[in-house]
């Protein structure tokens, strides 16, 4: 039987007993942690636990006290029947290993960050996005995600007419310093200007077609 596609309604309410909350086109689930030794050991309970459909569902993220479980049907950005399965499967493990699958620690409760860009042209200024930030385009709810999955998603909102305030939007992504002359150039490339390379290489100030700023960011010449 094909795995069915669930909406916010159906989503949310079939998880919530389970301490997982479902955030617009996944559910997600922390487990708090005393080392990053046991954050492995929570890894792999869920890992075993997802069984065969791990890859194509279960994402995760781990410090030393904290590992954050994530599940959703890759390549839809929605959650399925599935996905609500795996979740299910997933805590009952966790508890059995002595640990538990909560939305809210005490120090943190799970969340969901998205950019959203206000814009006259989209089609002009999600080139230079995807260039500067190295994202992969997509049709989801977010238009460009990150393709380690490790970043916010960005989405762009069309504006109706220009705004008069200037835009305040500011982004600033740090990359390897030898990759940095790279990321620039390739922005410029895709519809970008330089702003300023006044502190370069610490940082250069790149705008997109209407103005919105990023700064690219190294740990070179900060001293």
């Amino acid at each position: 039987m094909a795995d069915t596609i669930l909406t916010e309604s159906e989503a949310s309410p079939a998880v919530e007993e389970l301490g997982w909350r479902y955030l617009l086109d996944f559910l997600t689930t922390a487990v708090s942690v005393d080392s990053l030794a046991d954050a492995c050991e929570v890894i792999r309970t869920a890992v075993d636990a997802a069984g065969p459909y791990a890859d194509d569902h279960l994402r995760v993220h781990a410090t030393a006290d904290r590992v954050e479980l994530t599940l959703a049907t890759r390549g839809t950005f929605r959650v399925t029947t599935r996905d609500v399965d795996l979740a299910r499967a997933i805590t009952t493990a966790v508890r059995a290993a002595g640990h538990q699958t909560v939305a809210r620690p005490a120090h943190h409760a799970v969340q969901a960050l998205a950019i959203a860009i206000d814009a006259m042209d989209i089609p002009a200024v999600r080139p230079f996005w995807q260039a500067v930030l190295g994202y992969d385009a997509v049709t989801a709810p977010a238009d460009l995600v990150d393709p380690v999955e490790g970043g916010p998603s960005l989405w762009f909102q069309q504006l109706d007419e220009p705004r008069a305030q200037r835009n305040t939007m500011h982004l600033d992504v740090t990359v390897p310093h030898d990759d940095a002359v790279a990321r620039v150039d390739a922005a410029l490339a895709a519809g970008g200007r330089l702003v300023s390379d006044d502190r370069a290489r610490a940082f250069w100030i790149l705008a997109d077609a209407e103005g919105n700023e990023v700064c690219v960011c190294t740990w070179q010449d900060r001293d």
